[in-house]
This record gives structure tokens, C-alpha cells and sequence, in this order.
């Protein structure tokens, strides 16, 4: 056996639960954020850029990202004090941290609440991240204070997929199975923060945690303000009503913000991957031809100077820079408006087309797809935007009805999940085992699925860029740019680490976290 040892280092305020008892009272923390509103707080479904933050606050995972980074060579103890792996890879013990609470006098966390948790994450119907655990042959609690897991095969970075990220997090068996439905925005965790109260359109308010394992939270509490315009955003951060904000990923922004003198701004990875998903399930798009005029139509160099080269970059392929199994020298097709006139030409479309798009009214993103709108327009392309306000934009583009879909993430850093979430058919959106995979691809099915099992790691990076290798080809998706993260703070805030990395998409407030 290996071992890895590591030193051990609510209110609720819901309807449906009691409050936690003497929360501390004094400094509070305000943060805003540019969405209209939330989309819900069970860490399993959140995949949205303004849930992911507060799902961090709350939860915890049997390990976790040490707080400013997303390297997973410096993940560190959490729910688990220590954990062992059988020689084979496929055995994984987890010795639990004992006396730690759950908020709102849901009791003791236990191997059966984690338990619960990883078979909860690993169901599609519970889930978004499901595919992430089929591995998963056993998860069983070996006593009250001990998880076994059990893996089909041995699976790159086993400890990723028990962090404090999206299935990784540990929920109470209680609290859902009571809650039910209202879970989703009334979510019960471990963390230094507790769900208080959620205003729809308007706030999610956290009080700390007394309980906390790690120790009373400093601040008292955070006031999460939801604020899609950015004129409105920048204005109450600097009159003072908010301490850190949700900044644009536009170079403008980050000089106007880091000229000023009580102000810190922090551009950080992992960076979002901007994706054009072209539905080859539509026509004309089920003729590549047109697909690849789309992708010679657009050029990344524009976009990345539009919004500035400190917080954004060209992308080097379908799947994020920096991920393990990325190729960085992937086969994109060049920026060639003649090329991409006489594709359409030769697919019987010499006169153009027209496309429509679902399309948020997050700025962000909204401004990035009028760009791509105007670049194919020279391209005899009309891509007309439907827009819509996010949440209807995340629950439309997941019932089939558009033609091209822009969506920015950041995933789990191997190419594995990037590429089973996207581009594997099971993950084909409108399907029972829908995910994110907007395009209806299936150019490389055989290799993902093989990688996911290659037991040799160089031959399963081999399968990964013969992956990508067909997935451009096909053009199941056009890769625009990689959005750096964009925050601005307060200076009288101090995070009690080095911000330099945010895999949850925003910082993360931990019981260190003060504010002067």
C-alpha cells in the first residue's frame, strides 16, 4: 500500500432548518457579481460562472484546492485526514475528520453522508458531472469514520475527483433527502460559510460558520449581490457598497481599476475556454463544408486584441492551455475569409446563409459573440442573436433549439473531462444522458472512451490529441479565445492567502479572509 498521511490541521436561516447558534457578529463581506441571478446552489448542478463561487464557501471536499491555486499537485487534507491507495491504483481509504458539523443542526458529517454524496454525484439524474465518476465501481462506508473506493481502472488524478469541486463535495444524507427540490437554493454544507438567505434576482446572504473545523471565520458573514449591468456593478464598487466585484474581461477595465489607489485587481487562471458549438444536427451545419468556412471566418488574434492580450489569449485548441493531455499545437484552421467565401460557395450557399443563436445577456459574453457575429457577416454568415438573460440562455441552449452555441468554461484540469463533457455523444444535450455537448459530436467517441481506461499515461495522451485531431477536423466546435478571470478587491480586504488561481471561478473566502 501507498500511504499518504497528512497532520489534521448555521445559520440556515431556511424555512426548512434551524438556525446556527452565537454566529459571530462584526465585519461582513459584499461581492458582486455580473449576473441577473443565481441558477441554484447544489454544488452537483452548479455549473454556472456566478454559482460556482458560492458553492466554494459553503462545501467541502474530502481534499481540497489549496486556496489561490488550481494545481493538483498541491491539493491538501480536508473532510479527509488521510487516505491510502492500493498498488494497483484502484483501492483508494479515506480516514474522515471526526467532530465535524454540518450547518443548521443537520448533525455530524459521516462515511454515509460521503457516501451518499459520491453515488449522488455519479447519477445523471442528480448531476452534471456524472461522467466524471463512471469509474466508480464501489464507494462504501468501512465504518463510520472510513470510505473505500473502488475504481473499474485506475483513473488520472483520483484525488481531483474528491476536492472541494463540483462532485467532489460532501452533502448531508439529511438535509437533501428533507429539502428535496429546495435544496438547490437552500444547500446545507461543512464549510466556514452557511446559506442564509437567497432574494431571487437580487442576493445570496452567508453567515459564518462557529463551527467550523478549521475555526471561526473572521468575517461574520457574506452579502453576494447579484448585478448584471456593469455600469451599475462599477459604480457601487467604487462608491464603497461592495469590497470585491466581478470585474470584465476587457484590458480597459483592468487599467482603469488598477489606477486606483485602494484598489487591487487580480487576472487569474484557470482561464475560460470560449467555444463556438456549431449543431451539425442542423442543417446547413450537418455539411462540414459550411462548418469549416464558419471556423476560416473567424479570426482569435481580432478577439484577443478587441478585448485586450492581459486578459485574454488565443486558444491552442478545443480543450483549455495548461490541461493535462492538451495538445498545444492543435490543427485550427487559419483565419481565411477567401477560403471561408469559397467553402460555402462550393456547399451551395454562394450567396450566404443565415444561422440563429440563443445568446446570454451576461456583457461578457454577449460582446464576444457580436464580434464573432460581425466577423462572419463578412463571410456572407447572419448570425441572428436570440438574447436572453442567463438563466433562460443555460435552460435553452440545453433543449436543442440553436444553431451555434458560445460557451465559456473552465473544467476539472484533465482533458478527459473537458472532452467527455463536450465532445463525447453521450454528453449530447436533449438526451438522458445530456451534459454539454452542444454540437452533436461524435468525431472521436472511440477516443475518449478508450482513454479513459489507457493505463499507460503516455498512450493515453497519445488518445486524447488523436481526439482533438478529429474533433477540429470535423469542427464540431470553434475555439475563440481563453478569458483569463477578472477580479477586483478592496485593498482593506486580505484573503489570508496568495490569490493567483481560482478553480472555482472566483475567490475563495475561507476563515482567514478579513477585512480592516
Amino acid at each position: 500500500m501507498r500511504r499518504f498521511l497528512f497532520a489534521a490541521a448555521t445559520l440556515a436561516l431556511l424555512a426548512a432548518g434551524p438556525a446556527l447558534a452565537q454566529a459571530p457578529t462584526g465585519k461582513s463581506l459584499t461581492i458582486g457579481m455580473a449576473a441577473a441571478d443565481v441558477s441554484q446552489l447544489d454544488p452537483f448542478r452548479a455549473t454556472s460562472t456566478q454559482d460556482k463561487p458560492v458553492v466554494s464557501w459553503i462545501f467541502n471536499g474530502l481534499v481540497r484546492f489549496k486556496p489561490g491555486s488550481t494545481s493538483l499537485e498541491t491539493l491538501e487534507p480536508d473532510l479527509a485526514e488521510s487516505w491510502t491507495r492500493s498498488d494497483d491504483g484502484r483501492t483508494w481509504t479515506f480516514a474522515l475528520r471526526k467532530g465535524v458539523k454540518f450547518h443548521g443542526g443537520y448533525g455530524e458529517m459521516t462515511a454515509d453522508d460521503v457516501v451518499f454524496s459520491l453515488k449522488r454525484a455519479a447519477d445523471p439524474k442528480t448531476s452534471s458531472f456524472s461522467t466524471d465518476y463512471a469509474a466508480f465501481e464501489t464507494v462504501e462506508a468501512v465504518d463510520p469514520s472510513t470510505v473505500r473506493i473502488t475504481l473499474k481502472h485506475p483513473v488520472p488524478s483520483l484525488l481531483g475527483l474528491v476536492a472541494n469541486y463540483h462532485g467532489g463535495n460532501v452533502l448531508s444524507r439529511k438535509a437533501v433527502e428533507a429539502l428535496g427540490n429546495d435544496f438547490r437554493l437552500k444547500p446545507i454544507g461543512t464549510g466556514p460559510f452557511a446559506f442564509a438567505e437567497y432574494k431571487p434576482n437580487e442576493s445570496v446572504r452567508l453567515t459564518a460558520n462557529p463551527d467550523y473545523f478549521r475555526g471561526t471565520p473572521k468575517l461574520s458573514g457574506i452579502l453576494y449581490r447579484l448585478i448584471p449591468a456593469d455600469a451599475a456593478r462599477d459604480l457601487a464598487f467604487t462608491s464603497g457598497e461592495l469590497d470585491i466585484v466581478y470585474g470584465r474581461q476587457d484590458q480597459r477595465w483592468a487599467e482603469r481599476f488598477a489606477r486606483e489607489p485602494d484598489v487591487s485587481v487580480d487576472i487569474v487562471r484557470p482561464a475560460e475556454l470560449a467555444l463556438l458549438h456549431l449543431n451539425i444536427s442542423h442543417k446547413p451545419l450537418d455539411d462540414v463544408r459550411v462548418r469549416r468556412a464558419i471556423a476560416h471566418a473567424i479570426s482569435q488574434a481580432q478577439i484577443v486584441q478587441f478585448k485586450g492580450a492581459s486578459v485574454t489569449e488565443p486558444a491552442v485548441s478545443i480543450i483549455p492551455k495548461g490541461y493535462l493531455g492538451t495538445d498545444d499545437k492543435a490543427p485550427l484552421p487559419a483565419y481565411d475569409l477567401a477560403k471561408a467565401k469559397a467553402l460555402l460557395a462550393e456547399a451551395g450557399h454562394p450567396n450566404g446563409l443565415t444561422l440563429t443563436a440563443i445568446q446570454t445577456s451576461l456583457p461578457t459574453m454577449l460582446t464576444a459573440m457580436q464580434i464573432v457575429q460581425g466577423q462572419l457577416k463578412k463571410a456572407g454568415i447572419d448570425l441572428k442573436l436570440d438574447v436572453v438573460d442567463h438563466q433562460t440562455f443555460h435552460a435553452q441552449i440545453r433543449k436543442d433549439l440553436s444553431d451555434a452555441v458560445y460557451y465559456a468554461a473552465a473544467r476539472f484540469p484533465v482533458a478527459d473531462t473537458y472532452l467527455t463533457q463536450f465532445f463525447d455523444s453521450a454528453s449530447t444535450v436533449a438526451t438522458p444522458t445530456a451534459v454539454t455537448n452542444f454540437s452533436h459530436c461524435n468525431a472521436a467517441d472511440a477516443e475518449i472512451r478508450k482513454a479513459r481506461t489507457e493505463p499507460d499515461p503516455e498512450r493515453q495522451k497519445a488518445l486524447w490529441k488523436e481526439a482533438q485531431v478529429k474533433i477540429i477536423e470535423q469542427v464540431c466546435a470553434v475555439p475563440l479565445s481563453e478569458g483569463l478571470q477578472v477580479w477586483a478587491h478592496k485593498k482593506s480586504v486580505d484573503y489570508g492567502y496568495n490569490f493567483k488561481g481560482a478553480i472555482h471561478l472566483g475567490p475563495v473566502i475561507t476563515e482567514a479572509t478579513d477585512k480592516k
